[in-house]
């Protein structure tokens, strides 16, 4: 799977924990430790960890694997590396103060719509 695909199957993933807010930032030309991030918000330490489970689980399912993975003990802020994409799952609150978005404001961005609601055509 490329880079940009699983960058989009993640994003997509965070919206089956109930994950809000997720954001695609392309790092190519930019970054030589990653071609992406994909960032998610969570309201609780039990969805950040659902949401990692959830997507730990499912790529696992398709014979992806997750080289590195950091902050399950605080639960505020995890972090899962794919080599070429690296998920950020943080609290809301860690999620400002951290503000990834605007460190890489340079890098060009996008908002990840949950499938569920383009699927019904709510927004």
């Amino acid at each position: 799977m490329e880079a940009q695909q699983l960058a989009q199957k993640i994003a997509e993933l965070c919206f089956n924990k109930k994950g809000y807010d997720v954001k695609i930032i392309d790092l190519r030309g930019i970054a030589v430790f990653a071609d992406y991030f994909v960032i998610c918000s969570a309201d609780s330490d039990t969805q950040v960890k659902a949401i990692t489970d959830e997507i730990d689980e499912k790529l696992r399912e398709q014979g992806i694997r997750c080289w590195h993975i950091e902050g399950l003990r605080a639960l505020q802020w995890v972090l899962l590396d794919y080599i070429d994409v690296v998920v950020h799952i943080f609290r809301k609150e860690a999620r400002e103060y951290y503000n990834l978005e605007r460190l890489w404001g340079d890098a060009p961005s996008w908002e990840v719509e949950d499938p569920a609601l383009k699927k019904a055509n709510i927004k």
